[in-house]
């Protein structure tokens, strides 16, 4: 790759700047036990530090938000101070993190929650398929409680308080995780939105939850440091194509305009050399906000670079190649190959595949930092 690449170049925004273009995804990892980042999270996460801006893990704002065993939350005191841990490494090594926050709803299970807390969704409509929970036995996801009005303000709350948790802890800014058919999607969609009330019917109503939730982040940590991931036309975790999700996704991002917040992340499915977002999508998107948009889904240096320069992105997330590549930036600098990752490892274990991928070229801006 051209070391000139505009990957490679910074990205000045008026309250951040981020020294490339690069993002470290959001991967789930589930190595919190109960809900606290591992001991060796901050190592992990600092190895990986040379990223534009890392977005961490998808994070629990509730003791049911988190869906999978071992992910973790950011809802009490040793959470927050184990994520406090991870933040101060990566911002030894002038890095910038974000971190996702979650509530998966009908994906989950209550043997994984703390207290076996129920999982909670917008209708009492059940998820397909099973889910691993501790003795790593599986079993099928239950119908869900369904949230009454006052509990689907509550859970908006929780939005709330965990963005005000994260700028507590020392996050440069917050992700909303409104993809892959978890909570703020099942209200987005009417296979699993059968609502009667203000949440329900519409797209506007079904966009309510979701808009609230970005609202009230904004009021709480401010619009600058406020972005949201969304999958449209993925059909991640069993949701259908359905008439009016074109309509759907235009109308939150002309909202999403409106409320001016810094970032959209789009997260597509690669298969067969296609995006499971059409190009002709993105286009009207950036036509329609003006703001950073980031891209992800099977990108490779080149391919990103592409996009770049195309205008179809500001920035391009990478998810596997971080994890065999703790130096990513720095392989794409110097044409280095790239490491191929474990996939037995991805969601399961402890330091074997998570922090032991060797550092071949340190960056040389954290060795400057941190000397």
């Amino acid at each position: 790759m051209d070391s000139n690449s505009k990957l490679l170049t910074p990205l000045i925004t008026p309250d951040i700047t981020f020294n490339n273009r690069v993002v470290m995804a959001p991967m789930s990892r589930r190595r919190a036990v109960n809900g606290i980042p591992a001991a060796s999270a901050p190592l992990y996460y600092a190895q990986r530090a040379g990223a534009g801006l890392i977005i961490a893990e998808n994070t629990a704002i509730s003791p049911n938000g988190g869906g999978y065993l071992h992910t973790p939350g950011i809802y009490n005191d040793a959470q927050k101070a184990a994520w406090k841990a991870v933040v101060d490494e990566v911002h030894a090594r002038n890095g910038k993190i974000f971190v996702q926050l979650v509530h998966t709803g009908r994906i989950g299970h209550p043997l994984i929650n703390e207290g076996q807390a129920p999982v909670v969704a917008p209708s009492a409509v059940q998820a397909e398929g099973v889910m691993r929970v501790p003795g790593d036995i599986h079993l099928p996801m239950p119908v869900p409680e369904v949230l009454s009005t006052a509990g689907t303000r509550a859970m908006v709350e929780a939005h709330i308080q965990a963005a005000l948790s994260a700028m507590a802890v020392g996050f440069d800014g917050v992700e909303i995780h409104a993809a892959h058919g978890f909570l703020p999607e099942q209200f987005l969609h009417p296979h699993t939105n059968r609502r009667t009330d203000h949440y329900g019917g519409s797209i506007v109503n079904r966009s309510r939850f979701l808009l609230q939730i970005m609202e009230g982040v904004i009021a709480a940590i401010g619009k600058e440091r406020t972005g949201i991931r969304l999958s449209p036309f993925a059909g991640v975790n069993d949701l259908p194509p359905y008439p009016e999700e074109l309509a759907t996704h235009q109308y939150l991002t002309d909202a999403l305009k409106e409320l001016d917040i810094l970032y959209i992340h789009l997260s597509g499915l690669y298969a067969n050399g296609r995006s499971s977002i059409p190009a002709e999508y993105i286009q009207n998107l950036r036509k329609r906000f003006p703001n950073l948009l980031i891209l992800a889904g099977g990108y490779s240096a080149d391919s990103a670079a592409a996009a770049l320069q195309a205008g179809l992105a500001d920035m391009i997330a990478f998810g596997k190649p971080f994890i065999a590549n703790p130096d990513l930036v720095e392989r794409f600098k110097r044409n280095a190959p790239l490491a191929d990752p474990d996939p037995s490892t991805f969601y399961w274990g402890g330091d074997k595949g998570y922090i032991d991928y060797p550092v071949r070229y340190p960056d040389p801006a954290a060795c400057d930092a941190i000397a």
